[in-house]
């Protein structure tokens, strides 16, 4: 515990108690700070910290301990506060806890029933911190809800979800897998009405028939093999909150009856249990299926279907936004170089432009993905060709800038041809080493293919792609009668 952590206001009109508890405070290790009046308490509070205070209901002969309780919770709603005096009622009780005390206390004090309480009272406020702090974390990296974008189609599927937010309505989000279909129901959830309850996700697609139907539900005690205790499902933990079913095209039929059953009635019971449970959720659905054609086959039931449908929104495919990905690129760079504490700024335009023509089958996820191992392994301020080629781990234990001509001393092991992406990063990557091979070497292809470890054939047939043919007077480079 800091020292802020053990610093208490202690204010009482009698001289005798408020020195009396602030020698043994004192010895318990605290920094006590003395106060007589309403005035002078306020007057410590904003010189310094408190962690906890303890307060005398009568303090000039009325009560005024509670009007200086609200005033210092309103300054530090964290602040622990014990309420002590030696006139006891209920209703002062009542009106000190609802104010804001976490205990009360009768005078003659018992010293040491003060300081449990005073304990007890900081542990409390400070749990409550950790889990605000907890929660923060929680929403900004786990439960993050940015959508990056400026296309003219996503924003106006921003602009529905805004207006649906606060109702009760059904959404259901339908794309391809990585589009960031969790990440807009995370947003209409956390920017919505129902922010401050439980957002809880599960993936019906990841879980057996047996185990979904046990993790929405929920199951009691011996209800089957291996059920040794009660279990609270999914639909209770986010009551009054968002449930989000990914991938709910995977439902069975069975748990598709039994979840419309709970949209219908708002109630459901455990596994093994009689005992109707009440529930307020606010379901939001995705899939990556044409559900229209799964119910054509008789593998969704189509009144399902019309239940979660209420509101669809289509997110579209990552090389349908094309313009959006300079906007992700800086996002996640940004996202990244925090996480792993790196000093990457941004990337080159030839990999901003490489990244930008790529199809991205994965969507978002996939270049994101790419993001996060081109930061991690980029030894420089930028993203560039050459980082690319390591995060692919096509050219081995290269540096991951590309050095100037004369500083590369890494051979390339073997021309690798890979499919998309792959391809164009390694084709651009080979025809800078090979320009900058042949610079060093003045032209000669025999010595560049020795330095590049392949042979006279292979760089012949690369120079040939790339159109590298080594011309008499090239700038930097010096025709070499032997190189042919």
């Amino acid at each position: 515990m800091s020292a802020s952590d053990r610093a208490i206001l202690i204010v009482d009109d009698e001289e005798g108690i408020r020195t009396g508890l602030g020698k043994f405070f004192g010895r318990e290790g605290y920094e006590a700070s003395l106060a007589a009046t309403p005035e002078e308490a306020i007057a410590l509070a904003e010189k310094s910290y408190f962690a906890a205070a303890i307060l005398d209901v009568r303090l000039g002969g009325r009560e005024r301990g509670n009007e200086l309780l609200s005033e210092l919770r309103s300054r530090d709603p964290d602040l622990s506060v014990v309420m002590v005096t030696g006139y006891g009622s209920v209703e002062s009780a009542v009106r000190a806890m609802k104010d804001g005390a976490s205990d009360y206390i009768l005078k003659p004090i018992d010293n040491a029933r003060l300081l449990e309480a005073v304990r007890r009272s900081m542990e409390l406020s400070r749990l409550r911190r950790d889990n605000a702090y907890l929660r923060r974390e929680l929403i900004a990296n786990v439960y993050s809800h940015d959508i990056v974008t400026r296309d003219p189609r996503y924003i106006s599927l921003m602009d529905l979800a805004d207006r649906v937010k606060d109702s009760e309505a059904t959404v259901l989000l339908s794309g391809e897998s990585g589009t960031g279909k969790e990440v807009m129901a995370r947003y209409i959830h956390f920017t919505g009405s129902r922010r401050d309850k439980p957002f809880v996700g599960i993936n019906c697609a990841a879980l057996s028939e047996t185990l979904l139907l046990s993790e929405l539900f929920g199951h009691e005690k011996g209800s089957f093999t291996g059920a040794v205790e009660r279990r609270i499902g999914k639909f209770e933990l986010a009551h009054r909150g968002t449930l989000f079913l990914d991938e709910i095209g995977d439902m069975s039929p069975q748990v598709q009856s039994k979840f419309l059953r709970v949209l219908e009635e708002s109630s459901f019971e455990r596994v093994g249990g009689a005992k109707r449970i009440e529930v307020d959720i606010r379901v939001i659905a995705a899939t990556n299926k044409d559900l229209p054609e799964l119910i054509r086959r008789g593998e969704f039931r189509s009144d399902l279907y019309y239940r979660i449908n209420i509101v669809n929104l289509r997110l579209p495919p990552l090389r349908e936004r094309r313009g959006d990905i300079p906007l992700l690129v800086d996002y996640f760079i940004a996202k990244y170089a925090g996480k792993y504490n790196r000093s990457v700024s941004g990337a080159t335009s030839e990999v901003v432009e490489l990244w930008s023509g790529h199809d991205w089958p994965g969507n978002v996820r996939e270049l994101q993905n790419a993001i996060n191992q081109a930061v991690l392994l980029c030894r420089g301020r930028t993203i560039d060709l050459a980082t690319l080629a390591v995060a692919q781990g096509q050219i081995g234990a290269l540096t991951a800038e590309c050095p100037p001509a004369g500083a590369e001393d890494e051979d390339l092991e073997s021309f690798t041809t890979l499919k998309g992406l792959r391809d164009e990063v390694t084709a651009r990557y080979e025809r800078r080493l090979i320009e900058a091979a042949l610079a060093r070497n003045g032209g000669n292809k025999s010595k560049t293919a020795a330095e590049l470890d392949v042979t006279r054939k292979t760089l012949a047939e690369k120079m040939a792609q790339y159109g590298l043919d080594v011309a008499p007077h090239a700038p930097g480079l010096t025709r070499d009668p032997s190189a042919g």
